[in-house]
């Protein structure tokens, strides 16, 4: 089974995704790469405080996520991989590792150098010229917050100059 959603959030697990799009997709586990919180068993514990017996919680640097996401793909348990930025993305799709994969921006808030683009994706310009990148290695990248949403194409939300 496909990876059932692909998404980009700074808050990682929460409310949105365990419940908006978890019990929307029936996904049977969450898969968190992020090398930060991949070190910290504090954070890790937080992080699975919110998620459902029921649904089985991974976490994966990126080194060892470009491994994983093979696997992940061929097993028939529904996963949703989380990524909290465009940077890390961008290191995920290296050598088109995700041609082909769709991209969820999902919650990229408000910070110094951003624009807001949608009610919930501020962007800088240099994580606006990496999506571009990860798009040209083969992704499809749409912004939507919940499943209920329309999609916004990368086109749609990033015009050409």
């Amino acid at each position: 089974m496909p990876i059932a959603l692909f998404r980009v959030d700074e808050r990682l697990i929460h409310g949105q995704v365990v419940v908006g799009w978890g019990k929307h997709l029936g996904v049977d586990r969450i898969a968190v790469i992020d090398d930060e919180v991949v070190a910290s068993p504090w954070e890790r514990d937080l992080y699975c405080l919110g998620v459902p017996s029921e649904v089985g919680v991974v976490f994966a640097s990126v080194q060892d996520a470009r491994h994983e996401l093979a696997v992940w793909r061929a097993d028939p348990r529904r996963i949703i991989v989380l990524v909290r930025d465009v940077e890390t993305l961008a290191r995920l799709a290296q050598h088109q590792l995700l041609d082909h994969e769709e991209i969820n921006l999902g919650g990229i808030h408000f910070a110094p150098g951003r624009e807001r683009l949608l009610p919930y994706l501020f962007l800088s310009p240099e994580e606006c010229e990496r999506l571009r990148e990860v798009a040209r290695s083969g992704a499809v990248i749409t912004a939507r917050d919940l499943p209920g949403t329309r999609p916004v194409t990368l086109d749609d939300l990033l015009p050409e100059e």
